[in-house]
């Protein structure tokens, strides 16, 4: 059952707003409480009417800024008897979604994007080989070798290809044993996969990285960091190169 939380509470948490920026204030308010973990995920704002009592404000002012919030994605809005505006649990699906999002809008080019995996991944890589079990590395080789079988079928199933693929790069970051470079990846792997997914639809690409994948695998079990990030920044070479390939053919068909 979530936690309301009670008017006792409230006292220590929220004060009066005034001024004509009243909203902002309310928004800022409930905000640095969620942030600072003084209002938890799953817990329950007060009423729309308790919140307008201690903000001293109006109905109005208090629904705008609880819309505002929701759409942060820091609050639930629940309909119904035990409806009210719920924290949000923030998970790695909605902070990709919205990171998916930003990149779109702001048009982010390929190549930036690029620069940024690629940097991630040859720190991940570094510290996968130091950090990492001989467990894990042998479930990265087996992981690897099953993606390449994949993909060196005469029609190789593209959508089993990009699965795995996004297994591996998520069980790469788990090996550093540290969860935000595992969050970032997973966040990472549902906003840029259509990136990689060029490289698996194209036969010229294919082949080459399947088997380059299967040679980082090795590497980094053999505990070879100059080879495991040389075939790490010959993934992302034929990344550019797929890349720059693509944008040729639909210039040519403008």
């Amino acid at each position: 059952m979530a936690k309301i939380l009670e008017m006792s509470d409230q006292e220590t948490l929220f004060v009066p707003v005034t001024g004509g920026r009243a909203s902002e204030e309310v928004i800022l308010q409930i905000e640095a409480a969620i942030l600072d973990g003084k209002i938890k995920p799953g817990e329950s704002l007060p009423s729309e009417r308790d919140l307008q009592h201690r903000f001293e404000t109006s109905r109005g002012v208090v629904r705008e800024a609880l819309r505002a919030l929701k759409e942060k994605g820091l609050l639930e809005i629940r309909k119904g008897a035990k409806g009210g505006a719920f924290v949000k649990n923030i998970d790695v699906v909605t902070i990709s979604q919205s990171l998916a999002l930003f990149l779109k809008q702001r048009n982010i080019s390929p190549n930036c994007i690029i620069e940024f995996r690629e940097s991630h991944d040859r720190i991940i890589t570094t510290m996968a080989i130091t950090k990492g079990t001989d467990e894990e590395k042998a479930e990265l080789i087996a992981l690897a070798s099953r993606l390449e079988d994949v993909l060196t079928q005469d029609t190789p199933d593209l959508a089993s290809a990009s699965e795995m693929d996004r297994d591996l790069n998520i069980l790469l970051a788990k090996m550093t044993k540290n969860p935000i470079f595992e969050w970032v990846m997973q966040a990472m792997q549902l906003g840029f996969t259509s990136l990689d997914d060029l490289l698996y639809a194209d036969p010229e690409f294919r082949a080459a990285t399947a088997g380059n994948w299967t040679d980082t695998a090795k590497a980094i079990a053999e505990g070879d960091p100059l080879k495991a990030l040389s075939f790490t920044g010959f993934h992302y070479v034929m990344l550019r190169r797929c890349i720059a390939s693509v944008q040729q053919k639909q210039s040519m068909n403008l």
